[in-house]
């Protein structure tokens, strides 16, 4: 399983992570980043806007087209994906990234990857419920963890639709733009630009939140 995973509501909060992992790295860090989600909104440009990110740090970065079922089975991006130090899930259709990960080769390495970070709606994919982002009801993620959900702000007909339709138990984690939310052995906010709540009800991560 993934030993630390980030969800970050955008490029900027995704800073903040870059510099954390470079802080407790010895040496250049080893960055992947999969646009699979960006596929129709430009997966080139969504690498190469990760990329310059990336530069400001001292890491070596990588960009594996993973846009359809077919590349998902390629060994090299699978290989790739388990080695690196840091996996970056581009932002963009958290359905179809859903769709192309699922039962495959890319979507096998994920779950052992070291560290993932998830910017915007596609945090919600690697979590076992999913957010659909068309409606707001829940539906199945790829499983990493449980006991949270992560969604993007949405209008507060969608957002109570959404809590009223998910386990009162689980945390919903509504991701800001500067949002850092990261879970090693703890789930913990890094940058408090989140609303957390179960069901209808205002509360916040805890040790209690399952992984």
């Amino acid at each position: 399983m993934i030993s630390t995973f980030y969800a970050v509501g955008s490029l900027d909060a995704l800073r903040v992570v870059l510099g954390e992992r470079c802080a407790a790295h010895s040496g250049q860090l080893d960055v992947v980043i999969v646009p699979s989600a960006a596929a129709f909104t430009g997966a080139p440009e969504a690498c190469v806007a990760i990329a310059e990110l990336c530069n400001e740090f001292d890491v070596r970065v990588e960009a594996l087209m993973v846009t359809d079922r077919t590349s998902t089975n390629e060994p090299y991006f699978e290989q790739r994906i388990r080695a690196a130090d840091l996996v970056i899930l581009a932002n963009g259709s958290a359905l179809h990234a859903r769709l192309t990960w699922r039962n495959s080769l890319v979507g096998d390495a994920l779950k052992d990857a070291k560290v993932v970070a998830a910017i915007g709606s596609v945090a919600s994919v690697v979590a076992e419920v999913m957010i659909d982002p068309r409606g707001g009801a829940p539906t199945t993620g790829l499983g990493l963890f449980d006991g949270v959900a992560f969604c993007e702000p949405a209008s507060d007909e969608q957002l109570a639709r959404t809590r009223a339709l998910i386990e009162p138990t689980m945390a919903l984690v509504v991701l800001g733009a500067l949002a850092v939310v990261v879970h090693d052995e703890t789930w913990r906010v890094v940058v408090d630009d989140v609303v957390v709540t179960r069901g209808q009800t205002p509360s916040s991560l805890s040790l209690g939140d399952r992984h």
